[in-house]
Protein backbone atom coordinates (compact mmCIF):
# COMPACT_ATOMS: atom_id res chain seq x y z
CA UNK A 1 0.00 0.00 0.00
CA UNK A 2 1.62 3.48 -1.25
CA UNK A 3 1.82 6.65 0.87
CA UNK A 4 -1.22 8.65 0.81
CA UNK A 5 -1.23 11.84 -1.21
CA UNK A 6 -3.64 14.67 -0.27
CA UNK A 7 -5.03 17.43 -2.41
CA UNK A 8 -2.30 20.36 -2.51
CA UNK A 9 -4.79 22.75 -0.58
CA UNK A 10 -6.48 20.27 1.97
CA UNK A 11 -5.77 19.08 5.13
CA UNK A 12 -5.03 15.34 5.32
CA UNK A 13 -8.37 13.60 6.64
CA UNK A 14 -6.93 13.26 10.02
CA UNK A 15 -4.94 16.78 10.64
CA UNK A 16 -8.69 17.99 12.99
CA UNK A 17 -8.50 14.64 15.32
CA UNK A 18 -5.06 15.79 15.86
CA UNK A 19 -5.31 19.35 16.75
CA UNK A 20 -8.42 18.42 18.57
CA UNK A 21 -6.19 17.10 21.02
CA UNK A 22 -5.04 20.65 22.15
CA UNK A 23 -1.79 20.44 21.91
CA UNK A 24 -1.56 22.92 18.33
CA UNK A 25 0.42 19.92 16.85
CA UNK A 26 0.43 18.73 13.44
CA UNK A 27 2.39 16.01 12.03
CA UNK A 28 2.53 15.20 8.45
CA UNK A 29 5.90 13.14 7.89
CA UNK A 30 6.04 10.60 5.56
CA UNK A 31 3.67 11.54 3.36
CA UNK A 32 3.40 12.02 0.05
CA UNK A 33 3.78 16.00 -0.26
CA UNK A 34 5.08 18.43 -3.16
CA UNK A 35 4.24 21.79 -1.20
CA UNK A 36 2.36 22.33 2.24
CA UNK A 37 -1.80 22.89 1.88
CA UNK A 38 -2.51 25.99 2.05
CA UNK A 39 -5.08 25.35 4.67
CA UNK A 40 -1.64 24.48 6.86
CA UNK A 41 -0.78 28.01 6.80
CA UNK A 42 -4.11 29.22 8.29
CA UNK A 43 -3.50 26.92 12.03
CA UNK A 44 -2.39 30.42 12.90
CA UNK A 45 -2.81 29.16 16.70
CA UNK A 46 -0.38 26.06 15.18
CA UNK A 47 3.05 25.91 17.91
CA UNK A 48 4.30 22.28 16.13
CA UNK A 49 4.74 21.25 12.80
CA UNK A 50 6.53 18.23 11.39
CA UNK A 51 6.49 17.91 8.01
CA UNK A 52 9.95 15.38 7.47
CA UNK A 53 10.51 13.36 4.66
CA UNK A 54 7.12 13.93 2.74
CA UNK A 55 9.46 14.89 -0.59
CA UNK A 56 8.43 18.63 0.07
CA UNK A 57 10.10 20.88 -2.90
CA UNK A 58 8.76 24.29 -1.81
CA UNK A 59 7.02 25.92 0.68
CA UNK A 60 4.50 28.83 0.20
CA UNK A 61 5.22 32.62 1.48
CA UNK A 62 1.96 31.76 3.66
CA UNK A 63 4.11 29.99 6.20
CA UNK A 64 4.59 33.50 8.26
CA UNK A 65 1.15 33.48 8.98
CA UNK A 66 2.00 30.74 11.53
CA UNK A 67 3.33 33.46 14.06
CA UNK A 68 3.05 30.94 16.94
CA UNK A 69 4.92 28.19 15.82
CA UNK A 70 7.98 26.89 18.02
CA UNK A 71 9.45 23.84 16.30
CA UNK A 72 8.99 23.20 12.27
CA UNK A 73 10.70 19.84 11.01
CA UNK A 74 11.50 20.37 7.35
CA UNK A 75 13.97 17.45 7.39
CA UNK A 76 14.87 14.54 4.61
CA UNK A 77 13.02 16.85 1.69
CA UNK A 78 13.94 18.19 -1.52
CA UNK A 79 14.12 21.98 -0.72
CA UNK A 80 16.28 23.99 -2.94
CA UNK A 81 15.67 27.02 -1.11
CA UNK A 82 13.61 28.72 1.41
CA UNK A 83 10.98 31.47 1.16
CA UNK A 84 11.68 34.83 3.14
CA UNK A 85 8.20 33.86 4.99
CA UNK A 86 10.27 31.22 6.79
CA UNK A 87 12.39 33.70 8.54
CA UNK A 88 9.26 35.92 9.97
CA UNK A 89 8.37 33.09 12.75
CA UNK A 90 8.43 35.11 15.74
CA UNK A 91 8.45 32.44 18.28
CA UNK A 92 10.56 29.84 16.27
CA UNK A 93 12.87 28.02 18.96
CA UNK A 94 13.65 24.89 16.83
CA UNK A 95 14.26 24.29 12.72
CA UNK A 96 14.93 21.30 11.41
CA UNK A 97 16.47 21.11 7.74
CA UNK A 98 18.41 18.55 7.28
CA UNK A 99 19.07 16.06 4.31
CA UNK A 100 17.80 18.79 1.95
CA UNK A 101 19.32 20.32 -1.37
CA UNK A 102 19.83 24.08 0.46
CA UNK A 103 22.79 25.91 -1.37
CA UNK A 104 22.34 29.23 0.88
CA UNK A 105 20.36 30.61 3.61
CA UNK A 106 18.01 33.82 2.48
CA UNK A 107 19.62 37.39 3.76
CA UNK A 108 16.32 37.80 6.44
CA UNK A 109 17.06 34.02 8.10
CA UNK A 110 18.96 36.92 10.87
CA UNK A 111 15.25 37.89 11.70
CA UNK A 112 14.59 34.50 13.48
CA UNK A 113 15.90 36.00 17.22
CA UNK A 114 14.24 33.38 18.92
CA UNK A 115 15.80 30.06 17.23
CA UNK A 116 17.96 28.40 19.48
CA UNK A 117 19.04 25.14 17.87
CA UNK A 118 19.46 24.77 14.01
CA UNK A 119 19.91 21.35 12.30
CA UNK A 120 20.99 21.96 8.32
CA UNK A 121 23.51 19.34 8.02
CA UNK A 122 23.43 17.02 4.86
CA UNK A 123 22.92 19.97 2.76
CA UNK A 124 25.02 21.55 -0.01
CA UNK A 125 26.36 24.49 1.81
CA UNK A 126 29.83 25.56 0.56
CA UNK A 127 30.13 28.47 2.89
CA UNK A 128 29.03 29.31 6.28
CA UNK A 129 25.49 31.01 5.86
CA UNK A 130 26.60 34.52 7.19
CA UNK A 131 23.05 35.09 9.13
CA UNK A 132 23.39 32.95 11.47
CA UNK A 133 26.32 35.43 12.82
CA UNK A 134 23.35 37.41 13.96
CA UNK A 135 21.33 34.80 15.89
CA UNK A 136 23.22 35.51 19.11
CA UNK A 137 20.32 33.48 21.18
CA UNK A 138 21.42 30.09 18.98
CA UNK A 139 23.07 27.61 20.93
CA UNK A 140 22.92 23.86 19.02
CA UNK A 141 24.02 23.99 15.31
CA UNK A 142 24.59 20.99 13.13
CA UNK A 143 26.23 21.52 10.17
CA UNK A 144 27.72 18.07 9.57
CA UNK A 145 27.98 16.87 5.86
CA UNK A 146 28.18 19.52 4.40
CA UNK A 147 30.82 21.20 1.67
CA UNK A 148 32.99 23.96 4.49
CA UNK A 149 35.94 24.16 4.32
CA UNK A 150 36.56 27.65 6.21
CA UNK A 151 34.74 29.80 8.98
CA UNK A 152 33.90 33.33 9.00
CA UNK A 153 36.52 35.19 11.47
CA UNK A 154 33.41 36.44 12.92
CA UNK A 155 32.15 33.00 14.27
CA UNK A 156 32.83 34.26 18.13
CA UNK A 157 29.73 37.16 17.60
CA UNK A 158 27.58 34.03 18.12
CA UNK A 159 27.95 34.21 21.97
CA UNK A 160 25.36 32.11 22.72
CA UNK A 161 26.05 28.73 20.83
CA UNK A 162 27.17 25.69 23.10
CA UNK A 163 26.91 22.89 20.92
CA UNK A 164 28.63 23.50 17.33
CA UNK A 165 28.89 19.75 14.63
CA UNK A 166 30.55 20.32 11.75
CA UNK A 167 31.46 16.24 10.59
CA UNK A 168 31.84 15.63 7.53
CA UNK A 169 32.95 18.55 5.56
CA UNK A 170 35.85 19.30 4.61
CA UNK A 171 38.39 20.85 6.60
CA UNK A 172 41.92 20.89 5.96
CA UNK A 173 42.90 23.09 8.73
CA UNK A 174 41.69 23.84 11.85
CA UNK A 175 39.21 27.01 11.60
CA UNK A 176 41.71 29.72 14.15
CA UNK A 177 37.87 31.39 14.69
CA UNK A 178 37.22 28.14 16.74
CA UNK A 179 39.30 29.26 19.07
CA UNK A 180 38.12 32.30 20.17
CA UNK A 181 35.09 30.54 20.98
CA UNK A 182 35.33 30.05 24.69
CA UNK A 183 31.50 29.21 25.68
CA UNK A 184 31.51 25.40 23.48
CA UNK A 185 30.63 22.95 25.22
CA UNK A 186 30.65 20.38 22.63
CA UNK A 187 32.51 20.39 19.25
CA UNK A 188 32.31 17.40 16.40
CA UNK A 189 34.81 17.84 13.47
CA UNK A 190 34.95 13.84 12.57
CA UNK A 191 35.37 13.01 9.17
CA UNK A 192 37.30 16.07 8.42
CA UNK A 193 40.68 16.25 6.74
CA UNK A 194 42.71 17.76 9.54
CA UNK A 195 45.86 16.50 9.98
CA UNK A 196 46.45 18.67 13.31
CA UNK A 197 45.28 20.57 16.29
CA UNK A 198 46.61 23.66 18.06
CA UNK A 199 46.35 23.98 21.50
CA UNK A 200 42.85 24.01 22.31
CA UNK A 201 43.15 25.18 26.10
CA UNK A 202 41.57 28.25 25.26
CA UNK A 203 38.43 26.74 24.68
CA UNK A 204 37.68 26.60 28.22
CA UNK A 205 33.82 25.54 28.87
CA UNK A 206 34.74 22.51 26.48
CA UNK A 207 33.31 18.99 27.53
CA UNK A 208 33.63 17.27 24.42
CA UNK A 209 35.62 17.60 21.25
CA UNK A 210 35.16 14.46 18.68
CA UNK A 211 38.15 14.61 15.98
CA UNK A 212 37.74 10.61 14.92
CA UNK A 213 38.28 9.83 11.08
CA UNK A 214 40.98 12.55 10.44
CA UNK A 215 44.69 11.79 9.50
CA UNK A 216 45.88 12.89 12.86
CA UNK A 217 48.66 10.82 15.08
CA UNK A 218 47.13 11.25 18.20
CA UNK A 219 44.99 13.76 20.41
CA UNK A 220 45.28 17.43 20.78
CA UNK A 221 46.14 19.32 24.06
CA UNK A 222 43.13 19.75 25.71
CA UNK A 223 41.90 20.14 29.75
CA UNK A 224 42.09 16.86 31.44
CA UNK A 225 37.97 17.65 31.79
CA UNK A 226 37.09 17.38 27.90
CA UNK A 227 36.07 13.88 26.88
CA UNK A 228 37.93 12.86 23.51
CA UNK A 229 36.69 10.89 21.17
CA UNK A 230 39.14 9.98 17.82
CA UNK A 231 43.10 8.90 17.70
CA UNK A 232 44.36 8.07 20.39
CA UNK A 233 41.86 9.45 22.82
CA UNK A 234 41.55 6.31 25.70
CA UNK A 235 45.48 6.38 25.90
CA UNK A 236 45.44 10.14 26.46
CA UNK A 237 42.35 9.96 29.08
CA UNK A 238 43.73 6.95 30.65
CA UNK A 239 46.95 8.90 31.44
CA UNK A 240 45.04 11.52 33.34
CA UNK A 241 45.04 11.74 37.52
CA UNK A 242 41.40 12.64 37.50
CA UNK A 243 38.64 9.89 36.49
CA UNK A 244 38.02 10.26 32.63
CA UNK A 245 34.63 12.09 32.77
CA UNK A 246 31.41 10.97 31.53
CA UNK A 247 30.36 11.94 28.17
CA UNK A 248 27.53 14.25 27.32
CA UNK A 249 25.96 13.52 23.53
CA UNK A 250 27.99 13.67 20.58
CA UNK A 251 24.68 14.41 18.44
CA UNK A 252 22.31 16.86 19.70
CA UNK A 253 18.81 15.04 20.59
CA UNK A 254 16.29 15.97 17.45
CA UNK A 255 14.19 17.55 19.84
CA UNK A 256 13.50 19.15 23.26
CA UNK A 257 10.05 19.52 24.79
CA UNK A 258 10.87 21.73 27.23
CA UNK A 259 13.83 23.71 29.05
CA UNK A 260 15.08 20.88 31.07
CA UNK A 261 15.68 18.53 27.87
CA UNK A 262 17.73 21.53 26.27
CA UNK A 263 19.81 22.43 29.39
CA UNK A 264 21.06 17.93 29.09
CA UNK A 265 22.81 18.74 25.75
CA UNK A 266 23.86 22.30 26.58
CA UNK A 267 25.03 21.07 30.53
CA UNK A 268 26.19 17.66 29.06
CA UNK A 269 24.41 16.32 32.01
CA UNK A 270 24.00 12.36 31.31
CA UNK A 271 23.44 10.57 28.07
CA UNK A 272 20.35 11.55 25.55
CA UNK A 273 19.05 10.25 22.47
CA UNK A 274 21.73 9.92 19.08
CA UNK A 275 21.07 10.99 16.13
CA UNK A 276 19.72 8.62 13.87
CA UNK A 277 20.50 7.85 9.89
CA UNK A 278 16.78 8.67 9.07
CA UNK A 279 13.55 8.64 10.56
CA UNK A 280 10.92 10.84 12.20
CA UNK A 281 11.15 12.93 14.97
CA UNK A 282 9.06 10.89 16.84
CA UNK A 283 11.04 7.62 16.51
CA UNK A 284 14.14 8.60 18.24
CA UNK A 285 14.31 6.90 21.93
CA UNK A 286 16.84 7.70 24.97
CA UNK A 287 19.95 5.92 23.70
CA UNK A 288 23.22 5.22 26.37
CA UNK A 289 26.55 6.05 25.53
CA UNK A 290 28.18 8.05 22.86
CA UNK A 291 27.79 6.42 19.81
CA UNK A 292 28.43 7.76 15.99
Amino acid sequence: MGIAESTPDELPSDAEEQLRSGEQQLELSGRRLRRLPSAVCALSRLQKLYVSGTGLRELPEEIEELRELRILALDFNKLERLPDGLCRLPRLTRLYLGGNRLLALPADFAQLQSLRCLWIEGNFLRRFPRPLLRLVALQSLQMGDNRLRALPAELPRMTGLRGLWLYGNRFEEFPPALLRMGRLHILDLDRNRLGGFPDLHPLRALRVFSYDHNPVTGPPRVADTVFLVGEGAVERMAERDEPTPRPPPRRPARVFEDEEEEDLLIGGAGSRALRPAGGSLRDLEAAPGLGT
